[in-house]
């Protein structure tokens, strides 16, 4: 039987034995109320307000230290908005909900760092050093959690490594190594969904890869293969919608253009879905809750292009802005 809905002359409004009362200052319900449907919120691997551009290499050969912010409303220009602890070039981004993280690099002469900064996404300014990775490295994918901040893969002085490390947002401090690639890979491009990390492509770094691998953010373990990308290269972006991941740019034997996608449901390969507006190398990538960004990188020359492309529709890229410099080997952070 259908419930009856009475509208009283005192404002109150009945639903069967509930009533709902009208203040100045809301509504009182004096009974209780069954959600079955809720609005997700995103990974922090999405933002809605800017893209962050951090650190690189600049023309000349001239270590950056330079946070670069663009808007997601709108299209423009990047704004240089601090500053990282060093100069510093090839390290990998992380986003929580409140601050970016740029995590290790080099830095010529002093060499391989461990350095993790962190700077505010509420006030622009200088970033501050948080941490150490277990392993001074560069040229890592990262990846972000609700809670943690992820570094995989990466490489020194010495050989690759297949190292996975986890870092807390909740309170600043080192990261713990949680698990192992499948290969030890650098140049490799990092996405995010709400329950995995993801690394794609890369190189040996003798022989470029395709390979698309996970591991999960409930539990510390290993990565697994899951399946291939459409080109085998190293040194694209990583990009992450609520429901693909996004591998653009990168040499394959020549600079690439391709923006691949895979899905987060179901371990499978990628697809080709588009096009940037250059070939484009060791470019870094951004994620707002409707577009994929890549800004930067080495076409050649180094490049201050930022593109944007649909998550909605499948489609290429449009230059929507510029950095403040044009830079390559930068990391990725988003709000």
């Amino acid at each position: 039987m259908a419930t009856e809905i009475k509208f009283n002359a005192d404002g109150t409004i009945n639903f069967g034995d509930y009533t709902l009362t009208f203040t100045d200052e809301g509504f009182e319900f004096d009974g209780d109320i069954l959600a079955t449907e809720y609005e997700a919120t995103s990974p922090q691997a999405q933002g809605s307000i800017s893209g962050y551009t951090s650190g690189g290499i600049e023309p000349g050969t001239s270590n950056s230290n330079v946070v670069d912010k663009f808007p997601f409303a709108a299209d423009g220009n990047a704004t240089d908005v601090g500053d990282l602890t060093q100069g510093r070039y090839w390290g990998s981004g992380q986003s929580s909900t409140t601050s970016g993280y740029t995590s290790g690099g080099r830095v010529p002469p002093i060499g391989y760092v461990n350095t993790i900064d962190k700077f505010s996404f509420a006030a622009d300014g200088n970033a501050t050093d948080v941490g150490d990775l277990t392993e001074a490295r560069n040229s890592t994918a990262g990846s972000s959690s609700e809670n943690f901040g992820y570094v995989s893969g990466g490489r020194s002085a010495g050989p690759a490594y297949n190292t996975i490390d986890k870092f807390s947002f909740a309170a600043d401090g080192n990261a713990t190594d949680v698990g192992d690639l499948t290969l030890s890979k650098q140049m490799v491009a990092g996405q995010s969904s709400d329950a995995s990390g993801y690394i794609s492509g890369g190189t040996t770094p003798t022989t470029s890869l395709n390979v698309i691998e996970k591991f999960p953010f409930a539990s510390d373990a290993n990565a697994t293969d899951v399946g291939d990308l459409t080109l085998a290269r190293n040194g694209p972006a990583g990009g992450s919608s609520s429901e693909s991941g996004y591998t653009s740019g990168g040499y394959g034997g020549v600079f690439t253009t391709v923006i691949d996608k895979f899905p987060f449901a179901t371990d499978s390969n990628a697809t080709d879905v588009g096009d940037l507006t250059q070939g484009v190398i060791y470019t870094t990538g951004q994620s707002s809750t409707t577009s994929g960004y890549r800004s930067g990188g080495f076409t050649p020359p180094h490049t201050n292009t930022i593109d944007k492309f649909p998550f909605t529709t499948d489609g290429n890229a449009t230059d929507v802005g510029d950095l403040t410099v044009g830079r390559t080997y930068s990391a990725g952070q988003q709000v």
